[in-house]
């Protein structure tokens, strides 16, 4: 028998599942553990988030990780992800992702 995952382990498997192209927020990944814990997720993923990618757990604004927004929006453009409007055009600081087309829920 295996030991339980920590709260940092669940997040770290929710967010490895999230497919390309796609995005949940830090909300979101904590309501998949059955939390209320956005932060608590946002403090996982800046300590340990670098082994998952890390660029699809969002704001609730749409907005990508904060101090990340140019690297995030490479994986986007990569990836296909939804930005709004002309987003991708704009500066790397001030776009934002397009959450109605973007985001995603693992059932």
């Amino acid at each position: 028998m295996s030991a339980p995952l920590d709260f940092g382990g669940a997040v770290l498997l929710v967010v490895a599942d999230i497919p390309a192209g796609r995005v949940m927020t830090y909300g979101d990944v904590a309501a998949e553990l059955g939390s209320r814990g956005a932060r608590a997720v946002g403090r996982v993923m800046a300590t340990e988030g670098s082994s998952v990618p890390w660029w699809r757990v969002v704001r609730a604004d749409g907005r990508p990780p904060e101090g990340h927004e140019a690297e995030a929006l490479a994986h986007y453009r990569a990836e296909g992800t939804p930005l709004r409007g002309g987003a991708a055009e704009h500066d790397p600081h001030t776009y934002r992702l397009n959450l109605q087309a973007a985001r995603w829920a693992p059932s």
